[in-house]
């Protein structure tokens, strides 16, 4: 993952609505959800709703598929995952960030 393509992700989550889409649909794993589901789980307004997954997945932070009559929206995992990792990559000046053995707590960062 390259700098802009992290700041267009950030930038698309950093957004209330959007934010809860996201997670509803990562909830929802691989096999997504309906926009019908999603404004009924979250309370969004179908116009309203329409417009941030058009956001998420200008992003590429969100998949749609037309199933039939219905678009089905899923998650990008594999783009999440990339975002994850370019945000961790320099973590702790390389060293590990996993908790020593026999401690739960971090004892780096």
């Amino acid at each position: 993952m390259n700098e802009q393509s992290a700041v267009a992700a950030l930038a698309a989550l950093a957004q209330e609505a959007r934010l809860r889409v996201f997670r509803a649909l990562v909830g929802a794993g691989p096999q997504g959800m309906t926009p019908g589901a999603l404004s009924s789980m979250l309370d969004i307004p179908a116009s309203t709703l329409s417009f941030h997954l058009k956001e998420l997945v200008h992003a590429d932070l969100v998949h749609a598929e037309r199933e039939g009559r219905n678009l089905h929206y899923r998650p990008a995992l594999g783009q999440m995952n990339e975002l994850l990792a370019y945000l961790t990559a320099h973590c702790c000046m390389g060293q590990s960030c996993a908790p020593s053995s026999g401690s739960k707590r971090r004892t780096t960062c």
